[in-house]
């Protein structure tokens, strides 16, 4: 059976509210005393629960959600998450605010986590850009003891505590095998669209989706990558000229955002082509291309699951609590015309 505060009072020979103040560090206790009850402590093995104890304190934790800006609709989404966690707040015990900085810009992430020192935050989360200076940001926030989460794209070789988000080399190899399966067999090219090769889940999607090509899907020819940096009317241009510069282009993978800019090329430039297009991020113009035809399946993670998980890893960390593996899990979800929530 686990020891209780009652089972420490006994061994020590002292009142309750005499451990209390032991166990919350407040003063009014003699040095001889407090020696007395952390000595019972360690011979019964005592396990303090920290998360029920900040309860009863009424704790309150502030976190921070470093997010980058942008026309980026996935990204308007995770915001609008991270928006209706505050409205929570209170149920949750938690002060959040959000730190934008410029998409893909480097020195802007490595100077808003460097900004996080001295603060009395208990959690920062953060969509990575995988750059040795953002990795060395990270570190040295975790040696300062502020517990660090990772959101949709990870920071590996880093000591952020945890990741919240999905696994992106299996979710460029499920894109690769839906395109193949979908072209059945017809010989052609493929292109890609990404965001910027300096974001790790980008790279793994593309390391996933290319491995699938090679190995089952030899008759389909992959093209150099097309990096739209997340912006629409960055992505409508290069989809555009690559269509109109090409005959043989039949199928395409959207493996970041920019989907608007997207899908405006293929209405006005792959039009009766026949196009497979799969792509990333359920959103209202992914969902109308679903619905119209323009688009053959959309691979999707859950943003508000990513906001949640993240908030509560941050809270446990702070706690010194362990995770619950299964709990922060984030699950990909494949949508087709026919399927659609």
């Amino acid at each position: 059976m686990r020891p209780t505060v009652y089972d420490i009072a006994a061994a020590a020979g002292v009142s309750l509210a005499t451990v209390d103040r032991v166990l919350n560090q407040r003063p009014g206790v003699r040095l001889v005393t407090r020696e007395k009850v952390e000595a019972a402590i360690r011979d019964i093995g005592y396990v303090r629960d920290v998360a029920a104890a900040n309860l009863a304190k009424g704790r309150v934790y502030p976190l921070v959600f470093i997010l980058p800006t942008g026309d980026n609709s996935f990204m308007h989404g995770l915001y609008a998450e991270v928006r209706q966690a505050m409205t929570r707040s209170a149920f949750e015990r938690t002060e959040i605010s959000i730190v934008e900085v410029p998409a893909f810009d480097t020195a802007a992430l490595v100077a808003a986590l460097d900004a996080l020192h001295g603060t009395d935050l208990a959690g920062a989360a953060l969509v990575a850009i995988d750059a040795p200076d953002v990795r060395a940001a990270v570190d040295r926030l975790v040696a300062a003891r502020l517990p660090v989460v990772t959101l949709v794209s990870d920071l590996t070789g880093s000591t952020r505590h945890h990741y919240a988000g999905v696994d992106n080399i299996a979710a460029g190899r499920t894109a690769a095998r839906l395109l193949g399966r979908f072209l059945g067999g017809r010989n052609g090219d493929v292109t890609v669209l990404a965001g910027s090769m300096l974001v790790r889940d980008h790279r793994e999607r593309l390391e996933g989706f290319a491995s699938v090509m090679a190995a089952e899907f030899p008759q389909l020819r992959l093209l150099p990558v097309l990096e739209g940096r997340d912006d629409p009317e960055i992505a409508n241009a290069l989809v555009s000229e690559a269509l109109s510069g090409s005959n043989s282009i039949i199928g395409i993978y959207s493996l970041g955002a920019g989907n608007r800019g997207l899908i405006r090329a293929l209405k006005a430039t792959g039009h009766g082509r026949g196009l497979t297009v799969v792509v990333h991020e359920l959103t209202e113009h992914t969902r109308a291309a679903l619905q119209d035809g323009t688009i053959d399946a959309v691979l999707n993670q859950d943003a508000g699951h990513e906001v949640r998980s993240a908030i509560r890893v941050m809270k446990a960390t702070a706690d010194g609590q362990d995770v619950i593996a299964g709990q922060e899990r984030i699950r990909l979800d494949i949508f087709l015309k026919d399927n659609l929530p």
